[in-house]
């Protein structure tokens, strides 16, 4: 054999001693964490499961009330801002409304102005054409008499 052969055996010697300690160490303290985790009777283990239970139910509890209070400070959030919303919208709503009959109002005043405006004008320019007229017909009236005058 050569000297290689040697190391290689003498390797494979070490690491199955290795294994061998290290499968003996594991199953002693497996066994021991095995015996002190060992099952306790049915009592003790009833016990035990009905002292987590009411543990579980206490924090259920808990997260309920937590859920709850925060539930009805959400809700009084949300009614608080829903009235400010509303009041905010009926304020602006009233100005809107407020601002559109002081618009209306003034348009109407304007038309009724200008619409009397135009009358006046239309009633001036009435009285100036019958003016007209009436100078017009006396005019013609006195060239009339005039003619006359001259023919006779």
């Amino acid at each position: 054999m050569s000297n290689q052969e040697e190391q290689n055996n003498q390797n494979q010697n070490i690491n199955s001693k290795d294994f061998l300690i290290g499968s003996l160490i594991g199953g002693i303290v497996g066994a021991s964490v095995a015996l002190l985790f060992a099952p306790k009777s049915g009592k003790e283990l009833r016990g035990d499961l009905n002292q987590g239970a009411s543990y579980v139910k206490e924090r259920a509890n808990e997260w309920k009330d937590v859920a709850y209070e925060k539930g009805t400070e959400w809700k009084d959030i949300a009614q608080e801002k829903g009235t400010e919303w509303k009041d905010y919208a009926q304020e602006t709503s009233t100005k809107l409304t407020k601002n559109v009959t002081e618009k209306s109002n003034e348009l109407g005043n304007k038309f009724k102005e200008t619409s009397k405006s135009i009358q006046d004008k239309i009633n001036k320019s009435q009285d100036v054409t019958e003016q007209a007229a009436e100078d017009v017909a006396q005019a013609i009236e006195e060239a009339s008499e005039q003619l006359e005058n001259k023919n006779n």
